[in-house]
């Protein structure tokens, strides 16, 4: 039984609706499958409270616009949350009795102050034993306090936003399009209303949601329009009820009032236009349904996305008060109704009604029981039959050197070496190091680090090989760099290894420069040799270690091993780990090296890395006959293959060892 864990807050109905959403559709689509749970942490820690600012920031959003647009602002764009989480250490506790107790196998967050909790429970370095995915609420204006943190995922609505976190650094490959999570009834939905050609009033939906004095005299208006049939949605406002009734006197067609209602898919998918404020569930809701929106209210921050998406892609109009409604409406229905058409058929496009069902999937393939039986990993070989969902066991090494640098053999040979290995993923990383630093000077004159006038012949040189090492040897060939950031001492000098690089990143950055270039190209940053060395002589390299705690949510994973060495710190902080040969020369295969359970393709290779699932660590053997470590070298640049006879290079046998 998979178990998700749901975290929603109630500033804003739109991420307790998302999150209800999420948890309908796993049940519906996975009832014996998933254990799913939805909590606020907010509402269960801090009670009245929490009731008592919830209510001031819906007092804010509604009376003082301006006022929270400025709060909005400042969020944005300081620090404010992580400067303030000493106010959420009850919160901090009770996630962390959460976790503990229910071992989730996925944390899905629809409100995004979680994230950092989680982060500060984590802050330790220790691994996390669950997918964590962010599930964004907002469109366009998305507040930079739900991307600043840690996040496997980001789930968007739509292009634009996704747009504004591909510009903020957030990877590609971390950013999901699903469409904002409505409810799967949408889904299941019969839109009749302009299959029959029908004649008559339109059918408009008035959402009094906020302006709820003007909302009386409009209408009044709005009743006696022939062109118009009106449901008035006011919720559970007693008074506003009275209010409205008594207006609806001779109304020119029917009017139906409703109060508080779950039948929202129904009546969205059963009008023509809808009258609301620029509500991020409303709004998503409405083009779900295909209905085109009028937005009478926008609150400054968040809301100002919701309305732009609408007012940018032509699907509605802005209309703040009595007046621009009516001049709306009119514009609408005038000229044989071709704007409301036009606003029909461009919501259509941005339509996803079935998108809670679509990231239910894609939560529960993320959700891999820790207590899953283990996979077979015995006896490795690279002819391991593939697995029913196209995962296989994979031999990797992604940390070898070339004669770009300080290796021994050309970029083909290595390709060559590793593929008749029967290796199935490799990554070439020679040194480049920092132009600007004295040390960086000094090494580029000995000639044993890529320098700058060959870095675009190395990318392309790599670039060609690719093709070949994937036919030849069914290998993965990826084009990686090790950045020597090295100081005149070993707490100075920091090594970081970027796999699968797309294009060259300046070696003059700073640390955390790189790291946010590498991962913009969608590569992973990992700490080369981060710990000391203890079995072979080398520069050791300390500085990430020793800032630990302002690298650990950068990286993605840390060297537990290199060569021979095993850095048992890195295990005890659970960090996230790879193991590598920091191959130069052919005897160096004799080495540890990483094993991964995952689908044979670069970005579900990065993507197990990054989770740090599935991923083992074995001492490689290459079992042959006829070789000693003299001929190694010289059989390196041969094509040695298998024959009856044991000559040759014999598949490799190894033995793992997966870290807890």
């Amino acid at each position: 039984m998979k178990k998700i864990l749901i975290f929603t807050a109630g500033f804003g109905e739109g991420h307790n609706t998302a999150a209800r959403n999420i948890r309908d559709a796993l049940e519906h689509i996975a009832p014996d499958e998933a254990k799913v749970e939805v909590l606020d942490l907010f509402d269960a820690c801090y009670g009245k409270l929490n009731d008592l600012f919830r209510k001031a920031y819906i007092t804010a959003i509604n009376r003082t616009p301006r006022v929270w647009g400025k709060i909005y602002n400042v969020i944005d764009g300081t620090q404010f949350v992580e400067s303030n989480m000493m106010m959420l250490t009850k919160m901090k506790r009770a996630m962390s009795d959460v976790l503990t107790d229910l071992e989730p196998d996925a944390v899905v967050s629809t409100y995004p102050i979680y994230n950092y909790v989680i982060d500060a429970i984590y802050a330790d370095g220790r691994r996390r034993n669950f997918s964590q995915i962010t599930v964004i609420t907002d469109s366009i204006t998305v507040n930079s306090v739900w991307y600043r943190c840690m996040s496997d995922y980001f789930l968007v609505a739509n292009d634009d936003t996704a747009d504004v976190l591909r510009n903020a650094g957030v990877p590609e490959q971390q950013i999901r399009i699903f469409g904002f999570p409505v409810t799967y009834r949408f889904a299941e939905m019969r839109d009749d209303r302009y299959r029959n050609g029908e004649k008559g009033p339109r059918r408009i939906l008035y959402l009094i949601n906020s302006g709820k004095k003007e909302a009386p005299a409009l209408v009044r208006r709005l009743c006696k329009r022939v062109d118009v049939q009106l449901t008035i949605i006011i919720g559970r406002d007693a008074a506003l009820r009275k209010e409205i009734e008594n207006e609806v006197t001779a109304p020119a067609n029917p009017v139906e009032i409703v109060g508080w209602t779950n039948r929202m898919p129904e009546l969205l998918t059963s009008h023509h236009l809808v009258i609301t404020k620029a509500g991020g569930a409303t709004v998503q809701e409405a083009i779900a349904a295909r209905t085109p929106v009028i937005i009478s209210q926008v609150v400054p921050g968040q809301e100002e996305g919701n309305a732009r998406l609408i007012v940018e892609k032509e699907c509605g109009c802005l209309a703040p008060d009595p007046e621009a409604i009516f001049g709306a409406l009119n514009s609408a229905f005038n000229h044989a109704e071709n704007r409301l058409k036009t606003w029909v058929a461009n919501i259509s496009k941005l339509s996803k009604p079935d998108a809670s069902l679509q990231i239910a999937r894609f939560i529960l393939e993320l959700a891999i029981p820790e207590n899953a039986p283990p996979k077979k990993l015995s006896h490795l070989s690279a002819t391991q039959p593939m697995g029913r969902d196209g995962r296989s066991i994979l031999l990797c090494d992604l940390h070898a050197h070339s004669i770009y640098s300080d290796g021994k053999l050309s970029v083909g040979e290595l390709v060559d070496f590793y593929g008749q290995r029967s290796f199935d993923v490799l990554c070439i990383t020679d040194h480049i190091c920092d132009h600007t630093r004295l040390m960086g000077r000094m090494t580029n004159l000995t000639g044993l680090v890529l320098t700058l006038d060959r870095v675009e012949e190395y990318f392309q040189t790599i670039e060609r090989e690719k093709k070949r090492a994937l036919e030849k040897y069914g290998m993965i060939l990826m084009t990686g760099l090790e950045f020597n950031k090295d100081g005149l001492t070993k707490k100075s000098s920091a090594h970081l290894l970027a796999v699968d690089l797309k294009k060259p990143i300046d070696p003059s950055l700073s640390i955390t420069q790189t790291i946010a270039e590498i991962h913009s190209q969608g590569a992973l940053a990992i700490a080369s040799h981060p710990h000391e060395f203890r079995t072979h002589w080398g520069k050791n390299t300390l500085y990430f270690w020793n800032n630990i705690d302002q690298y650990a949510p950068l990286l993605d994973a840390w060297e537990v091993a290199n060569r021979d060495d095993i850095f048992n710190p890195i295990g005890l902080k659970r960090l996230p780990f790879v193991a590598n040969s920091d191959f130069h020369k052919p005897k160096h295969i004799f080495s540890w090296k990483t094993v991964l359970f995952c689908g044979k393709d670069p970005e579900a290779v990065k993507q197990c890395i990054r989770v740090n699932r599935d991923v083992s660590i074995t001492l490689y053997r290459d079992h042959r006959i006829g070789f000693g470590y003299g001929d190694l070298e010289q059989a390196a640049r041969f094509d040695y293959t298998v024959d009856e006879s044991g000559k040759g290079i014999l598949p490799f046998r190894v033995y793992h060892m997966k870290l807890a």
